[in-house]
């Protein structure tokens, strides 16, 4: 029984992988900062994920099981209510952390000079042809989180990222501004658009310049984030207008749906986004190169040339 209170509270939603979910949970119980509580919602019937938890001999442990599947956003909900600490982190049961990961955000956070700080970090990109530390760069100052997010001032992609397994932020802060459940995706940028137009909302990278989260994105895992529907993602945005700028639409249609679009093989995409980015948004010229680009350059050359050039900028 855990007697101790948490200092932070670390949400980790699974379905039906428990090898991996066991190693997501094992870096997260190595952190430096050992004053933490591991919360792992199962979000739905998953016997075999159950079993494999109860094997980890750590107090610091909780395992929420779900009777129906609920989805990701309502999962990580779910989780933040279970949470008996001021600050709350999320971790994707594919993922890791490096040991020093908390502990470093914890420090900023409690140096903000916002009430209720978003914290985030660098991560490793790790894909089958090569690793990459995103994003390039934080916010910079009195710039709109949409165009933090979307907007590319360079060629390659990764420039502004904030990953869902990098934020750490306050428990009454994601109890004001839920995850909504009914998103099939983008359910973490979704949350940060929300919440940072907020009152004492701030988001900050913490000061390490190396990374502090493995982002796994190989091709043979069966993540929501490998998954692409470029349509649904065209609806989303077009709900949540009002929190993007015309440049941060314009550069999502062109770069992201783009990209999406490409990876799926709907070639009748290609008038219909170049279409909308002129007509609702205003596009760059960087962004118009780029949709050319995706088009026109298989994914896969793209991902190499990319991962050359951050080499040699190393």
């Amino acid at each position: 029984m855990v007697t101790s209170q948490p200092i932070v509270s670390v949400v980790i939603p699974t379905l039906n992988r428990p090898r991996l979910v066991v190693r997501a949970v094992r870096s997260a119980l190595a952190q430096t900062l050992d004053a933490i509580e591991v919360i792992i919602v199962v979000d739905g019937p998953d016997e075999a994920t159950v079993q494999a938890l109860r094997q980890i001999d750590d107090d610091r442990v909780r395992t929420k099981p779900l009777p129906l599947h609920v989805g990701l956003g309502e999962a990580r909900n779910a989780g933040v209510g279970e949470a008996r600490s001021q600050w709350v982190a999320f971790l994707d049961d594919d993922d890791e952390w490096f040991p020093r990961k908390l502990e470093v955000q914890l420090q900023t956070a409690q140096q903000s000079v916002y009430r209720h700080p978003i914290v985030s970090c660098r991560l490793i990109v790790r894909s089958e042809i090569g690793d990459v530390v995103w994003p390039m760069r934080g916010p910079r100052p009195d710039e709109s989180m949409s165009e933090y997010l979307f907007c590319r001032t360079k060629v390659f992609s990764g420039e502004g990222m904030i990953g869902a397994n990098t934020i750490f932020a306050t428990k009454e802060l994601l109890l004001t501004v839920p995850f909504r459940g009914e998103l099939q995706r983008h359910e973490d940028l979704d949350w940060l658009l929300r919440a940072s137009t907020l009152g004492g909302v701030g988001v900050q990278f913490v000061p390490m310049h190396e990374p502090l989260v493995i982002w796994h994105r190989e091709e043979t895992h069966n993540s929501i984030s490998r998954r692409t529907d470029w349509r649904y993602s065209l609806a989303w945005i077009n709900n949540i207008k009002h929190l993007i700028t015309p440049r941060a639409y314009a550069s999502f249609l062109l770069t992201w749906l783009s990209a999406n679009a490409v990876r799926e093989g709907d070639w009748k995409a290609f008038l219909p986004l170049l279409r909308d980015a002129f007509q609702y948004g205003r596009p760059s010229s960087l962004d118009v190169g780029l949709y050319f680009g995706i088009w026109l350059i298989p994914q896969r050359i793209r991902s190499r040339i990319r991962i050359g050039f951050q080499r040699c900028d190393r």
